[in-house]
């Protein structure tokens, strides 16, 4: 019976010990991190980061040194530049470019077309060959005038009291 809780005993510490050898931190340890400074002119630019970390610029984020990710620097009024982050060359443990400075340029802003412009319209002077400082003026003569087909004369009929004002 001794020997059958000694073997159970055994076994428990073993199995024990192989479940805490694998949570050991330094087995998945994570890769270490990095602050990331980012600046931008004008300042006050929102910096996205592909891995969902973001601030306003001039900030700095902690970030893992991963393989690689993305950096949008976005204003309004401005166009939106991307910064691609990576690991550097010569030491793995940092990221490249650190710091990231970033320029951003304005929006060019479309030019309204407007369409042919319309002149005022103004009465038509007379026009003449000659210029009118080259000659004073003449004066014409009215054309004729040919007066309209007259009205026929229609009279009021005549009121019972023959007073000398119309009646209402």
């Amino acid at each position: 019976m001794s020997r059958v809780i000694a073997v159970m005993a055994c076994g428990f510490t073993l199995a024990g010990c192989a479940t805490s050898l694998t949570s050991l931190s330094f087995v998945n340890s994570p890769p270490p991190t990095q602050a990331l400074r980012i600046e931008s002119k004008p300042p006050g630019a929102e910096a996205k980061s592909s891995i969902g970390q973001s601030c306003r610029t001039p900030c700095e984020l902690v970030v893992q040194a991963a393989d690689e990710f993305s950096l949008t620097v976005a204003l309004n009024g401005y166009q939106p530049q991307t910064v691609s982050v990576h690991k550097d060359a010569a030491d793995s443990s940092r990221l490249a470019p650190n710091p990231i400075n970033v320029e951003l340029q304005p929006v060019p802003t479309a030019k309204k077309q407007a369409g042919p412009m319309k002149k005022p319209v103004v009465a038509a002077k007379p026009t003449t060959a000659r210029s009118a400082s080259a000659q004073p003026a003449r004066a014409t003569a009215p054309a004729a005038i040919v007066p309209a087909a007259p009205a026929p004369v229609v009279e009021a009929p005549i009121s019972p009291t023959d007073y000398p004002w119309p009646s209402r």
